[in-house]
């Protein structure tokens, strides 16, 4: 079965942002597995809190939270050389997340086999010893305050959809061990390719644009929404709770009877940029 391959049910669709999103799982993967994992494969070792300080910047408390893991490491290794560290075949890492359709650990490695660039090689290693390091986490993820609520009250009016750039197989055991795959159609990861394109096929199925609603914690998610011109909420950083419980009883019924409008947009995208300092 294709990523694709399932039947619309309902005439709304609400497409859901995994970590950092529905899941409290972005700050610790990224300070226990992208970051470190980024400083040891790249040798970076004696600039540890440098780097570290760096990388949850790009990630998590900035303008670029959320950003592809190989777009963030471009950016981090970009930074990095300006502080006078060398990496060879950096500008063709960089020249592939700005190219390539997919930007996933199997795109990368077919790419890898006809490279000869040290930073492409480790970028994949990196990306892999992270998956290794998050797999091998605690098991004590868990989603925010008032997601399943949510999520179970909106799926009986509307086709629930998993879109995330995260790593198919650890969205797939989260939102299974906490029963938030049983009230969606499909979920939908970086190997299904970007949010915006995964939007733009769930229009491709018959839906109207202005009843899609991405839900999401970051300006990809934003953007991705923006792009294909549907609906955006925000889950606001630090207050995860209390949006989920807004949408709940005021975003999501706009939505359903058509009074998330313009306005209401305008004044929820504010109330984001707002709560990440832009």
């Amino acid at each position: 079965m294709g990523y694709f391959d399932f039947v619309k049910q309902s005439e709304f669709i609400v497409c859901i942002d995994s970590d950092g999103c529905a899941m409290d799982t972005m700050e610790v993967k990224h300070r226990e597995c992208f970051g470190p994992q980024w400083i040891y494969t790249y040798g970076l070792e004696d600039k540890f809190e440098e780097c570290m300080k760096l990388w949850l910047d790009i990630n998590l408390y900035s303008i670029t939270r959320g950003i592809n893991r190989f777009k963030g490491l471009a950016m981090a290794l970009v930074e990095m050389e300006k502080r006078g560290c060398q990496f060879d075949g950096l500008d063709e890492f960089v020249a592939w997340t700005n190219e390539a359709k997919e930007l996933s650990n199997p795109a990368l490695l077919a790419y890898s086999q006809k490279s000869s660039s040290e930073c492409v090689e480790k970028a994949l290693l990196w990306s892999v010893r992270t998956n290794r390091a998050i797999n091998n986490l605690p098991a004590d993820d868990k989603p925010f305050e008032n997601v399943k609520v949510t999520m179970d009250e909106m799926c009986k009016t509307a086709d629930l959809v998993a879109v995330s750039s995260a790593n198919g197989e650890a969205v797939e055991a989260e939102w299974t061990k906490h029963e938030l795959k049983d009230d969606c159609r499909v979920l939908l990861c970086q190997e299904a390719g970007s949010k915006a394109y995964c939007i733009s096929e769930m229009i491709r199925k018959g839906y109207d644009a202005k009843k899609v609603l991405m839900v999401g914690d970051a300006p990809g998610d934003r953007d991705a929404a923006v792009k294909n011109g549907v609906w955006y909420y925000p889950i606001l950083v630090g207050k995860e709770g209390f949006s989920w419980e807004r949408l709940l009883n005021e975003a999501f019924p706009k939505f359903v009877e058509g009074t998330f409008d313009d306005a209401y947009q305008a004044q929820m995208i504010k109330e984001f940029e707002s709560n990440l300092g832009v």
